[in-house]
């Protein structure tokens, strides 16, 4: 769970967080490390070696629901992520899509990913990334992902901010 349960998608909201990651505060060396709401602990960021991850919104928990409703809320999800894009394309121009099916098939194998990968997936965010960069004065990437961990648990729409490239993975062929 996130400390975003509960609330209402709003992508003017979530765009103007977005656009504030670019003056975030991101470590330049150290751990991956988990933050969490000091109330609840509802994970609020992660933040790396160069990155923070923050969540935007999440959905209700899917337990007990089932298709076609199910199919409704993936869909629901997706549409946020959308149009989120759309607005931050507005903003800092097209987008370029980062697949992670190649580093989460060599995570799943035992093999190292990059620790901004790692991350993702310790965060339960297993979909593609929507990359933007360089942007804003500081030259640093943004990033957007929709995750999903299992048939139960919500759909979960992140933000990242790096401020090194978005490593482009090579393919799970390659990971042997």
């Amino acid at each position: 769970m996130t400390a975003r349960a509960g609330e209402l998608f709003d992508a003017e909201r979530s765009a103007a967080e977005v656009a504030a990651l670019l003056a975030a505060p991101v470590p330049a060396t150290g751990p991956t490390a988990a933050e969490g709401d000091p109330a609840t602990g509802e994970w609020t960021a992660t933040t790396g070696a160069g990155f923070r991850i923050v969540p935007l919104w999440e959905d209700d928990p899917l337990t007990g629901v089932y298709a076609p409703e199910w199919n409704d809320a993936e869909e629901a999800a997706a549409a946020h992520l959308a149009e989120l894009a759309r607005t931050l394309d507005a903003r800092w121009g097209p987008h370029r899509r980062v697949r992670l099916d190649g580093p989460l098939m060599r995570r799943q194998a035992g093999f190292a990913v990059e620790p901004l990968f790692e991350a993702l997936f310790a965060d339960d965010l297993y979909g593609d990334l929507e990359v933007w960069g360089p942007v804003g004065p500081g030259g640093r990437w943004i990033a957007l992902i929709l995750g999903h961990s299992d048939g139960d648990a919500p759909f979960v729409l992140a933000a990242l901010v790096t401020d090194r490239p978005v490593p482009e993975p090579a393919d799970a062929d390659g990971m042997l």
